[in-house]
């Protein structure tokens, strides 16, 4: 994108700079847009699950996992996809894919904890089912997010 003299200052114009700052700024909105929702589609899916008898007691400490809990956690890996995302934008020269391939690996990395909870069947399938609902409302929208603020 911007070239480097020998003296080390960039010779990208003001306008390269700007475009390159509109583009990151647009895939962040996008992002924080799309981080609401999952947030809310996933506690919904939450409460929906609570609705039909599954408790969501871990029993690694004993303690019920709150709908605000479910909440609060999706939207603070939602930002960190978006931070992945902004950085594949602004480093990488296949963004879109390089996001997606990392944002799948991490997700089913996140399936794994559930599954050593020692929570009963039906916690450990909601529990399984809540990871997957933000990711497939985040993945989706950043990637093509990314894919339409390409160069």
């Amino acid at each position: 994108m911007n070239s480097m003299n020998d003296s080390g200052v960039g010779t990208g114009t003001a306008s390269d700079r700007t475009s390159r700052t509109h583009r990151l700024r647009g895939l962040a909105g996008t992002g924080f847009i799309a981080t609401l929702a999952a947030m809310v589609a996933t506690t919904l899916a939450a409460a929906l699950a609570q609705a039909v008898g599954v408790d969501f007691e871990v029993p690694d400490g004993g303690e019920t996992i709150p709908l605000s809990g479910f909440a609060v956690v999706t939207g603070l890996f939602s930002v960190v996809g978006i931070v992945m995302a902004v950085a594949f934008l602004r480093w990488s020269a296949r963004p879109a894919e390089r996001f997606v391939w990392t944002a799948v690996s991490l997700t089913a990395i996140s399936l794994v904890p559930p599954l050593l909870s020692g929570a009963n069947t039906a916690t450990t399938t909601a529990l399984l089912g809540l990871h997957l609902v933000p990711a497939t409302v985040m993945i989706p929208t950043l990637a093509q997010s990314l894919r339409t603020r390409i160069d």
